[in-house]
């Protein structure tokens, strides 16, 4: 009888221990969900500071890579397809005002066009404002969408093994 209720005690143990196991991988997943989304929350504002964000966290280099993309490209889409609501929200009678980030925006646009004002927006412009300064200019939806992916692709690839790489050198 003692034997027994030993071998039932040694199962309760083990079928706690199961359930714990499945409740860390339980939890492992939710803080790499949550590691993840730190970088497409800050790509979506700031593109260079989602490389910057997983390399702090430790993510590997082509996760940083492709949740700093996905980031950039929501706020691109969101700005895309809600830009003619949003224009009509802040539209004024009032006279523009240039600054100087319309003003290099527009030699931007006379030099280049949509693929350069893409190819900027990660290194200077912000996501939200490289896809308002595209929409502004009113090219077509489909190419600024396009354009504003391949150079998230680009940039995030070069942008994301640079700062990996000089953390090698640095700390190695």
């Amino acid at each position: 009888m003692l034997y027994l209720n030993k071998i039932c005690i040694s199962l309760l143990e083990i079928q706690s221990l199961i359930k714990k196991k499945e409740l860390h991988n339980k939890i492992r997943s939710t803080m790499n969900f949550a590691k993840y989304l730190s970088v497409i929350a800050i790509s979506m504002l700031k593109f260079a500071g989602g490389p910057l964000t997983g390399l702090a966290i430790k993510l590997s280099w082509i996760e940083t890579a492709i949740c700093s993309v996905v980031g950039m490209m929501i706020t691109v889409s969101l700005i895309v397809f809600s830009g003619d609501f949003i224009r009509n929200i802040f539209r004024k009678d009032k006279p523009k005002k240039f600054t100087k980030m319309t003003r290099y925006g527009v030699k931007i646009r006379q030099k280049f066009g949509l693929a350069g004002i893409a190819f900027l927006t990660p290194l200077l412009f912000t996501p939200p404002v490289g896809a308002a300064l595209s929409m502004a200019f009113r090219y077509d939806k489909k190419a600024i969408i396009l354009q504003m992916f391949i150079s998230a692709v680009a940039w995030a690839i070069v942008q994301t093994l640079f700062f990996f790489y000089v953390k090698d050198l640095i700390f190695s």
